[in-house]
C-alpha cells in the first residue's frame, strides 16, 4: 500500500475548508479552489457499508491533494436514533483506522469521530464509553482522534471533561456546548448562500486555535 502524498501539519487559524458526503471529481475540486477553499474533510465507512461508492477512496484522496487541498478523514455517523456503547465504539474505531490506513493516510494526523443523532433518553455513560473506546482504537493505530460534536449528542458540558480527546470540531447547530477549558479547533457553518457551487451539497468549515493552543492536524499537499 502506498502512502498518500503530503505532509502531516498543524493547520493555521483562519483557513477555510468544507466537508461533504459526495465523491469529488477533479472539476468539483477546482470549483472549491476557485472559491478560496484550502482543505477538505471526506467520509470513510463504519463497517458493512464499506463498499458504498460515496466513501473516500485512494484515487479521490490523491486527486484532492494533488490539486492543492489539505485533507482529513471523518467516519460516517450512525443513522439518527442510534444507541452508543463501549463495544460499538471499539468496533467503529477499529474500522475507521482500517479504512483510513487502507486509503493511504499516514500516522500522526486527525481522524474524526462523528457524534450526532444519538437516541433520545440515552444515558450519558454509554456515550462516554463509546467515545473513549473509539478514541483508544484509533490512537492504537497511531492516528490522532478528533471528535465532531453534532446534534443531538446528548452530552452536557461537564461530560466533555471525562473524554480523552484533544481535538474538537463543532457543528453549526445552535445551542451546542463549549468544551470546557479547551473549546474547538474547527467550526462548521452552512453552505454560503452566495456560493457558486450549486450542484454540490456541503458545509463550510474554518480552523482556529483552541483555548490551549491546539490545532487540527491535517495532511497538507506537497508543494
Amino acid at each position: 500500500m502506498n502512502t498518500l502524498p503530503g505532509k502531516v501539519q498543524s493547520a493555521e487559524a483562519g483557513k477555510r475548508g468544507f466537508d461533504l458526503n459526495q465523491v469529488l471529481t477533479p472539476y468539483d475540486i477546482q470549483q472549491f479552489i476557485n472559491e478560496g477553499y484550502e482543505f477538505c474533510l471526506r467520509y470513510v465507512a463504519r463497517g458493512k457499508e464499506s463498499d458504498s461508492p460515496i466513501n473516500l477512496k485512494t484515487e479521490e484522496a490523491q486527486a484532492i491533494l494533488s490539486a492543492g487541498l489539505a485533507l482529513m478523514p471523518v467516519q460516517h455517523a450512525h443513522p439518527s436514533g442510534w444507541t452508543p456503547s463501549g463495544t460499538l465504539g471499539r468496533s467503529d474505531g477499529a474500522n475507521a483506522s482500517t479504512f483510513v490506513n487502507a486509503t493511504g493516510f499516514p500516522p500522526g494526523m486527525n481522524v474524526w469521530c462523528d457524534l450526532e443523532g444519538v437516541a433520545e433518553g440515552t444515558p450519558q455513560q454509554p456515550i462516554i464509553d463509546y467515545c473513549t473506546e473509539w478514541f483508544q482504537a484509533v490512537a492504537n493505530a497511531d492516528f490522532v482522534p478528533g471528535l465532531y460534536v453534532g446534534s443531538p449528542h446528548r452530552l452536557l458540558p461537564p461530560h466533555f471533561m471525562q473524554l480523552p480527546f484533544e481535538h474538537y470540531w463543532r457543528a453549526y447547530n445552535e445551542g451546542l456546548p463549549n468544551v470546557a477549558g479547551r473549546g474547538y479547533q474547527l467550526l462548521q457553518t452552512p453552505k454560503p448562500a452566495d456560493s457558486r457551487i450549486k450542484k454540490i451539497s456541503f458545509d463550510a468549515d474554518i480552523t482556529q486555535k483552541d483555548a490551549k493552543g491546539g490545532q487540527v492536524l491535517w495532511l497538507a499537499p506537497t508543494k
